[in-house]
């Protein structure tokens, strides 16, 4: 089974970009390049610094992740890089 992962961008502005993928590193490397593979979102917005990574399981538990994180105001996501906020309590 693969183990799926939930990452955070901060963009050059200081906005922070949320996604999931089987391979951080080649994800992050995708983002960077500026080319097809990267988020629309994030074109033109670097440079990009990947600030937070975490394993959360499979693909279901990864979107699931994904969207509690992307409901988060900033100051909670912030929160969340400083480990003050633990990622499983926001899955449950």
């Amino acid at each position: 089974m693969t183990e799926w992962a939930l990452y955070l961008i901060r963009t050059n502005n200081g906005n922070l970009y949320t996604g999931i993928t089987t391979d951080v590193a080649r994800r992050f490397a995708e983002q960077q390049a500026n080319g097809k593979k990267t988020a629309r979102y994030l074109r033109g917005r670097g440079p990009l610094d990947l600030v937070f990574s975490q394993e959360v399981g499979d693909r279901s538990a990864a979107l699931k992740a994904e969207t509690a994180v992307k409901k988060l105001s900033k100051p909670a996501k912030e929160k969340l890089l400083k480990g003050d906020i633990n990622l499983e309590e926001l899955i449950d």
